[in-house]
């Protein structure tokens, strides 16, 4: 196992992380969704989060990422999906006027080691029927 360190903290700290549009509207595709991984990588970049793996479906992003304990994942969560929301929206006027916002207000997010590729799908296909309530 690799481990980082940051100051005083050595660690190796990663999760999946998966959230949906709004209304989980099919509205990451082509040039959003590339677009929206220049995006994520930018913005991990510069909250030195490292990317492990990363994928766009139309509904939904999936990471895998290595975050720094002392910044916390929360607060990574918050800034990638406020940042590519900001730009998005900006860049792409069609997100704008289908969506009163890019993306919704919760996640999923879990330890790297702990969860299997089921509870992923499981939380994605959720958001169906939590939208709409």
């Amino acid at each position: 196992m690799e481990y980082k360190n940051s100051n005083n903290v050595v660690y190796s700290c990663k999760y999946h992380v998966v959230w949906c549009p709004k209304y989980r509207r099919k509205v990451l595709v082509e040039p959003i969704s590339e677009r929206l991984k220049e995006l994520i990588e930018q913005k991990c970049s510069d909250i030195k989060a490292d990317i492990i793996e990363m994928e766009i479906m139309p509904d939904h992003v999936y990471l895998r990422i290595e975050v720094d304990p002392q910044f916390g994942i929360n607060k990574a969560v918050r800034s990638i999906k406020g940042y590519t929301s900001s730009v998005l929206r900006r860049e792409f006027k069609e997100l704008t006027t289908r969506l009163p916002s890019l993306w919704t207000n919760s996640y999923f997010v879990s330890t790297a080691n702990s969860v299997p590729q089921t509870v992923i799908k499981q939380y994605t296909e959720s958001q169906k029927t939590s939208e709409r309530k």
